[in-house]
């Protein structure tokens, strides 16, 4: 790695477009019915597809395999229970997009989103460095 710096703004940057790409124009309304109930085939899909997305970071910053295997299942649980908790509190609520609440809701689901891709990075970075 000759550039740090570079490198981790790179991974930044591609798992926030990832993200998008997963959580908008990918997310079928299979997945976005069905992420509010635990175990469900349409949010293990979306969690699924967002791991997958993951992997190009890889070639960005390198780990060794268990700790890329590691950071893959916890993407997945943290992304999946992420997802799974807002629907939940939305439908408990009853909150909808006119409700400023809703929009809260929102923007704390993806902010914890954006925290788990900044930790994604730190460990990256750090296997990196002790390489």
């Amino acid at each position: 790695m000759t550039d740090p710096t570079g490198a981790v703004l790179a991974a930044l940057l591609y798992l926030q477009v990832k993200h998008f790409i997963c959580d908008y124009p990918l997310q079928t309304s299979y997945q976005l019915l069905n992420k509010g109930t635990y175990g469900h085939p349409g949010g293990v899909i979306h969690s699924g597809i967002h791991v997958l997305f993951t992997i190009p970071v890889f070639l960005v910053l390198t780990p060794p395999l268990a700790v890329g295997i590691g950071i893959l299942v916890g993407e997945f649980i943290l992304h999946y229970n992420i997802d799974w908790t807002k629907q939940q509190i939305m439908a408990r609520t009853g909150w909808q997009s006119g409700d400023r609440e809703f929009w809260w809701g929102i923007g704390v689901d993806q902010l914890a989103h954006n925290v788990c891709y900044i930790a994604i990075v730190a460990i990256l970075w750090k296997t990196a460095a002790a390489s």
